[in-house]
């Protein structure tokens, strides 16, 4: 593969043709009475007190290298955990999930492994998988292809809604670390892998769910936004939620990368805010030598040896707690609390 082919463009996908498709849609989509468009999920007044949050998704063609390593099951994982995790941006709980896979030809297995490990996300985050569709398109799809797309759906009190309006210069941005790629930026690492073998669990590690998470996180600060970094990295996923005039400083060099990135590296494709923007890139270190090391509550500590670290230091100011948080990662990289990492940094205007 030539250097000048290792891009996501050159690899078949554009970043800015799906930019634009969006921005040329939205006048379409805001006739209808929506707004807040171009959020991770969509929100419609149930009652007076509550929204429903949607989000749709698919894995993409992370499925052919799945189905390659025969993890079809952590395709349908992906696929739930994508929709569950841009439902919770807006502060929702997940209610229900709804699938569509579409092949030349349906296998039962294929389709019983996708619809089993969706389910399997489903369960652990007390959303029941509903209903979903299985189409048979021959001359739509070539042969051994196919694709796995899904809906989920959520609740979220009115009051309750987070979307990032009140973020200001001075919050503090924290990040975390997640399992790996996730499902983006896969044109691009199939037109690397190209037809020789592959680590799966290097390259194909599930999305993770962060339910559990984002509640413990909630529980214990005033969240002003979440980001689900996905396609498009951390400076398009943040423009997605922060106001106008506010901005994140990111040091691009504070953080320890998961393996994945060296592999990407040895190949060519070069870090830093753009070159890593298809892929979620996940925080582990808070590196701010100006900062007054504190006393962190036990339950943000994480256990020796943790591949995630806390730098146990925060902003001298009366020790602020709860910390007013802006939230990203992969939503936020499995925000495990006994194995959490940390990132702070302030937002300027």
């Amino acid at each position: 593969m030539t250097k000048d082919a290792r891009t996501y463009e050159a690899a078949g996908v554009s970043l800015d043709t799906a930019n634009a498709v969006v921005e040329r849609l939205r006048a379409a989509v805001e006739s209808t009475g929506a707004t807040g468009f171009g959020r991770f999920a969509g929100l419609f007044p149930l009652n007076d007190r509550q929204l429903l949050a949607a989000s749709t998704d698919s894995v993409g063609s992370k499925l052919m290298l799945e189905r390659r390593a025969g993890k079809l099951r952590w395709g349908g994982m992906d696929l739930a955990a994508h929709c569950i995790d841009d439902v919770l941006c807006c502060g929702a709980e997940p209610l229900f999930f709804l699938d569509y896979v579409a092949a030349a030809h349906v296998e039962l297995e294929q389709v019983a492994e996708l619809v089993e490990g969706a389910a399997e996300v489903c369960r652990a985050a007390g959303c029941a998988l509903i209903g979903g569709e299985t189409a048979e398109l021959p001359g739509v799809y070539r042969d051994d292809e196919l694709d796995f797309a899904g809906t989920c759906v959520g609740i979220v009190e009115r009051d309750s809604v987070i979307d990032g309006s009140r973020c200001v210069p001075g919050d503090v941005v924290i990040g975390f670390p997640s399992s790996g790629l996730h499902t983006n930026g896969f044109s691009l690492v199939r037109a690397l892998v190209g037809d020789d073998d592959f680590d799966a669990d290097l390259l194909l590690a599930p999305h993770r769910l962060y339910l559990d998470d984002v509640r413990a996180l909630r529980a214990h600060a005033d969240v002003k936004a979440l980001a689900h970094v996905t396609g498009g990295g951390i400076l398009a996923n943040l423009s997605r939620v922060l106001p106008n005039g506010v901005h994140a400083h990111i040091d691009w060099d504070a953080w320890e990368r998961p393996p994945v990135f060296e592999w990407l590296a040895d190949r060519g494709i070069s870090g830093g805010p753009f070159g890593y923007a298809i892929w979620n890139q996940y925080f582990r270190q808070a590196p701010q030598a100006g900062l007054i090391a504190r006393e962190i509550p036990n339950w943000a500590v994480p256990p020796a040896g943790s591949a995630a670290l806390v730098n146990r230091t925060f902003f001298d100011a009366a020790w602020l707690w709860p910390i007013v948080l802006l939230v990203l990662g992969q939503i936020l990289g499995r925000l495990n609390w006994m194995s959490m990492g940390y990132v702070l940094f302030r937002l300027t205007s």
